[in-house]
């Protein structure tokens, strides 16, 4: 990734804005909206301008250690006619029901309209798996589970829904989706992801992004979209959350850079900044990447927020800028918007003097401004600052409930099933044990009620635990239920293999706990070893052991895992997890989740799918890739076959496109869904090409006997790849498409670029 200088106390960077500004590029033609938001902006001081920059946390105007939460009425007050605040985030505590957020969102807005212009504050929220903070929401899986659905359809309906959810919690503003790439299985935000793959990554998060958006942002069931964070978060080097990554330039917009350039063409409107530093370089303060790329390139015209403190931590953190007045400096000039200060007014008050000292030049304060008045008027908020509490009666309902339902059933993935021990009989005695058997926690994740999702427990009422579930499904009289473990303690093993001994099947619940960011930081990528030797206790008894993965990265379980007749990966399913998993293990509904990341055998073996294609040259290296599970990979009840693999056309020239089309049928007995998913892989390139890479898919629904043709559509854009001086290119040269166990040849002819055997 390119330098940045930032020393000569920011001069260099106020330069490349200058010398941007001056370009002599013709400015856009504004719409009537544009002046509208100018001619708003004219009226303002340079008070009120700083001001709608600037975000804080609830509790900065709410009363300290009340409970129930209460608002300050003297706080709010200083912050909306002092500070002028343009936004508040976040919840005090944990989550509310509707009608606390409604006094809370009303409070804030009518002192918001005390103020001189009256302009409304935005608030905003990270309902990363739906409505996180209000009481009785639906809570979907996490992102990395609604990845492994290969749906783009309930991925956009569960947007829809937690946009609906939202707005009738009187919020317009969502912190989601996260288009971070999941290549790191160390990073604890990763379940937070839609997996290790680019092309699924991006297409999920429009999918999402349109639903909670929809076809006018401004109606009151859609909200403003943040896809986050700006760029290269989820590699850090070490793995753990918010350390340095090394990633360059050219690898950046090949896999991290996608999912965030399709989210802008989508119209999302706004974004928050990655946390991290990327080869040094903390990107709140890049102009490279705030400015040249995001503006430049992308053409990006929203809100660019900062994250959690992001612009003090250039000061406490990075050490880039000497004082925290050099850190608003660097910030604001590469770029930001917005700053989430959150927990004070410093923000406000150096970004005034920095201006009055012209260190931040005004037209970069206008600009800010308008991009957060332009938002503000396209949500609605200057005709509704606070929407209607009967707008909303399908809050939480169970026509919400069900496709929450249909998302983790669709999600989970069987990844093994010996002699087809599943589905289990009704009439079966099953032991269930684990420590993610009887947990809320290790269903919904972090983001679920409160921040690291440790309220779930209490507050997912009226949901059912896996345990809870199977009981529900088969009967109280047909479970029996041990812990054995703890999450890094055994705990009345003894008891647990007793049990087994008289059960026809054990359903072993193991995996993870719900944590997020920093918290969730761990230094051994292997399943604790209490979680293990449960395992290896219950295998002796020779009962037949179904292993269910709940958990939100892949834990290393290759040791248990030998030990089972049938693995399940569960993900954070979310608050119908436990019901959903319960429907496929007894056979109430099919399995049809795939892998949305590689599954690691090994600690010091973590490759992604579309690695380099090096060990077919090194016959002699016995430790290549060798995953438990690969991407894509998902079984089913039933059985799918591929077939008449056929392309339209030998060669596909550029600018044309070339149809594929694929034959499936089920040849099972059960009724079933299948992900077909497309790879290509290029045999020669400018560039080690990746051994393979997803290029399409598509979910289909199959009856016993039933054959469908699938029809994908490839282009020269779909085949391309960033060289090596961080240009996009399709070269040509054969190509190799694969599905199922299917695979065709064909060539791509250009008529400038040579290649590899120096042909065109």
């Amino acid at each position: 990734m390119r330098r940045i200088s930032i020393t000569l106390v920011g001069l260099v960077l106020i330069s490349a804005f200058t010398a941007s500004a001056q370009s002599g590029k013709k400015a856009p033609q504004q719409s009537a909206l544009d002046k509208k938001v100018d001619a708003l902006i004219a009226k303002m001081t340079l008070e009120e301008k700083v001001g709608q920059m600037t975000e804080v946390t609830l509790d900065v105007v709410s009363k300290s250690n009340t409970s129930p939460h209460q608002l300050d009425p003297a706080k709010l007050k200083d912050a909306i006619m002092k500070y002028h605040v343009g936004s508040i985030l976040n919840v005090s505590g944990f989550a509310y029901d509707r009608s606390h957020w409604y006094d809370v969102i009303s409070a804030i807005q009518n002192e918001a309209g005390k103020d001189r212009l009256k302009i409304p504050v935005i608030y905003g929220i990270d309902a990363i798996h739906g409505v996180t903070y209000t009481l009785g929401s639906t809570l979907f899986p996490q992102e990395i589970a609604m990845a492994a659905t290969f749906n783009r359809d309930i991925v956009h309906h569960a947007g829809e829904i937690t946009a609906y959810e939202t707005r009738a919690s009187y919020i317009p503003w969502n912190y989601s989706p996260v288009l971070d790439l999941g290549k790191s299985p160390l990073w604890p935000r990763i379940y937070e992801t839609f997996g290790e793959d680019p092309y699924l990554d991006k297409t999920m998060g429009v999918s999402i992004i349109t639903g909670y958006q929809g076809n006018d942002v401004g109606d009151k069931y859609h909200v403003a979209a943040c896809m986050k964070h700006y760029l290269g978060y989820s590699y850090p080097l070490s793995g753990k959350d918010r350390t340095p990554a090394w990633i360059p330039d050219r690898y950046m917009r090949e896999y991290f850079l996608p999912p965030f350039a399709e989210a802008v063409k989508a119209g999302a409107k706004t974004i928050m900044i990655n946390s991290g530093e990327i080869n040094g370089v903390p990107i709140h303060g890049s102009h490279y990447m705030l400015t040249d790329v995001l503006r430049g390139e992308l053409h990006f015209d929203g809100i660019a927020v900062s994250d959690w403190r992001d612009i003090e931590y250039l000061h406490d953190r990075h050490h880039i800028a000497a004082t925290q007045k050099d850190a608003v400096m660097i910030a604001v000039n590469a770029g930001i918007d917005m700053s989430m200060v959150p927990l004070d007014y410093t923000f406000f008050t150096y970004l005034v003097e920095l201006a009055k000292e012209g260190k931040v030049p005004m037209w970069r304060i206008n600009q800010a401004v308008h991009r957060i008045l332009k938002v503000k008027y396209e949500l609605g908020l200057f005709d509704r600052p606070v929407g209607n509490p009967d707008d909303y009666p399908k809050f939480g309902s169970d026509e919400f409930r069900s496709v929450s339902l249909q998302a983790a059933t669709e999600a989970i993935t069987l990844l093994k099933n010996n002699n087809n021990v599943l589905p289990l009989k009704k009439n079966m005695k099953v032991l269930v044990t684990g420590p993610t058997a009887n947990t809320m926690r290790s269903l919904d994740g972090g983001w679920s009620y409160n921040w690291q999702g440790d309220l779930a427990d209490q507050l997912a009422k009226g949901k059912n635990t896996i345990l809870a579930a199977i009981q529900q499904k088969i009967g109280k009289d047909n479970v029996t239920y041990q812990a054995g473990a703890s999450f890094d303690k055994l705990q009345n093993v003894d008891d647990a293999v007793s049990a087994a001994k008289n059960a026809d099947a054990i359903v072993l619940c193991l995996g993870e706990t719900s944590y997020t960011e920093n918290v969730g930081n761990i230094d051994d990528l292997n399943l604790p070893w209490a979680q293990t030797q449960l395992a290896l206790e219950l295998a002796k008894t020779g009962k037949p052991i179904i292993l269910v993965l709940a958990e939100g990265r892949p834990r290393v379980v290759t040791e248990a895992e030998s030990k089972s007749a049938a693995t399940l990966m569960m993900y954070f399913a979310g608050n119908e997890g436990g019901d959903a998993l319960a429907n496929i293990l007894f056979g109430d509904a099919n399995p049809s989740g795939k892998l949305s990341i590689t599954y690691p055998k090994f600690p010091n073996s973590l490759n992604n799918y579309y690695r380099k294609n090096l060990e077919n040259g090194n016959p002699d290296d016995s430790h290549g890739y060798n995953p438990l599970y690969e991407f894509g990979y998902g079984l089913s009840y039933t059985t799918f076959g591929y077939s008449n693999l056929r392309i339209s056309k030998p060669g596909l020239k550029e600018g044309e496109t070339l149809m594929v089309t694929v034959d499936v049928k089920n040849t099972g007995q059960l009724e079933g869904k299948e992900s077909v998913l497309l790879y290509t892989s290029q045999m020669y390139a400018s560039i080690s090409p990746d051994f393979k890479r997803l290029r399409a898919y598509d979910k289909i629904d199959l009856k016993p006997g039933e054959s469908k043709t699938v029809t994908f559509k490839l282009t020269s854009k779909d085949l391309a790849f960033v060289n090596d001086v961080s240009k996009t290119v399709t070269e040509p040269g054969e190509l190799k498409i694969m599905i199922g166990d299917q695979t065709v040849k064909f060539n791509y002819i250009s008529n400038t670029v040579p290649s590899r055997t120096g042909k065109l």
